[in-house]
């Protein structure tokens, strides 16, 4: 039977101390731990976009108080992001130096190739070579729903393992129907690197969690919960049931679920009746455009960086150039490596769109990823001019 506990309140701090006392540890004493938060982004834990400080804190005295004396925390943010400014951000920083934990930037040691035997997509990854040097691997996400993958939890969040552009690699696979049989390519990938990149612990972060366009352009929710596990699987489908979510209709879940030949009735959840703190987190949306009239999305083999972007820009600056969107008759953004036919006049964001041989009579916003404002001086420039 595998175990899953979930502890709800106010104080992050003690309600990850709550769950993390109800599972049995190995001794750690001479083991070195490293500690995964999710810290791709330069947003403070309120934003609901990455991993509360003091869910942080609390895991490195609970880990000290039962014996571990090596500990670190690494990230891997999303291209573009400085990983020291993010931990600063989030106030990780200001955590591992008050308990004296180095932090690695997993993208500044040399990659290591892992193979992935019998993977359906990928048979190899790039990812950092901390790996090598750490024997024990703790898994701390935020609960919030992803535009690409339904959910992003404790699976998805060793993506942040991976090294440097191997992340973006993900998006832009492309596979024939008889391997794919339907999936998406995204979902595939991240089944396959959890075959040979699985944590040993999971602390899912539920105390301010992110719906809607996540992993960064949604809502925070404040579901005041913490979910933790020794099997990632496990936790990842509670966290789901939890967000009002059907597991096993998240792809990636399902697909590592059958690799894995899991059966979810061994999952034993403590407290029992834990579906009495269920809260509902509102489901990304199917296409951006369904919020902003006469906007038109071209996305192919995207990341979520720039598809964040992208919804940003639209949150901001949708009132100011909506009345020029009436006038010209619909704006055309286009964003991702295989985008293609797209009208005269499209915006094309972020390196990988405007890479492309097909952007022939339109305007190109580089970066990886751009941010908004760079979006709309260019729209602003085309105004001017017409």
């Amino acid at each position: 039977m595998i175990k899953v506990f979930v502890a709800k309140g106010d104080n992050p701090y003690y309600i990850t101390i709550t769950a993390l006392s109800k599972l049995n540890f190995p001794n750690l004493s001479n083991r070195k731990v490293l500690i995964k938060p999710n810290a791709a982004r330069l947003f403070e834990a309120k934003a609901g976009a990455t991993t509360n400080p003091n869910v942080v804190a609390a895991t490195i005295d609970f880990l000290r108080e039962i014996g571990a004396r090596k500990l670190a925390i690494g990230e891997s943010p999303i291209i573009g992001i400085n990983v020291m400014e993010a931990f600063d951000i989030t106030g990780i920083s200001k955590v591992a130096k008050e308990k004296n934990v180095p932090l690695l930037d997993f993208d500044n040691n040399p990659y290591k190739t892992i193979p992935i035997p019998n993977g359906r997509l990928i048979d190899k990854i790039k990812v950092t070579s901390f790996i090598e040097e750490y024997d024990y691997i703790i898994s701390i996400p935020v609960m919030k729903t992803h535009m690409h993958t339904g959910v992003t939890l404790s699976i998805k969040n060793m993506k942040g393992m991976l090294w440097r552009r191997q992340k973006i690699v993900f998006h832009q696979i492309q596979a024939p129907k008889e391997i794919t049989n339907g999936e998406k390519e995204l979902d595939i990938a991240i089944a396959d690197m959890a075959k040979v990149i699985y944590p040993d612990l999971v602390i899912i972060d539920g105390t301010i969690g992110m719906e809607g366009m996540g992993p960064s352009g949604g809502e925070p929710k404040n579901a005041k919960m913490v979910i933790a596990s020794k099997d990632a699987l496990s936790a990842d489908i509670v966290a789901s049931k939890l967000m009002g979510i059907e597991p096993f209709s998240i792809p990636h879940i399902r697909i590592i679920a059958e690799n894995r030949s899991f059966n979810k009735n061994n999952i034993v959840v403590s407290p029992s009746d834990y579906l009495k703190w269920k809260i509902d987190f509102a489901p990304p949306p199917k296409k951006i455009s369904f919020s902003y009239p006469n906007v038109e999305i071209f996305d192919i083999q995207s990341c979520s960086a720039c598809l964040s972007t992208i919804f940003l820009f639209l949150k901001r600056y949708y009132n100011e150039i909506e009345p020029y969107i009436k006038k010209d008759g619909k704006l055309n953004i286009a964003i991702g490596k295989g985008v293609k036919d797209c009208p005269k006049g499209t915006i094309y964001v972020g390196n990988c769109s405007c890479n492309t041989k097909e952007v022939v009579d339109g305007i190109k916003v580089t970066g990886c990823p751009p941010v908004a404002s760079q979006i709309w001086e260019k729209l602003k420039s085309r105004y001017k001019k017409g």
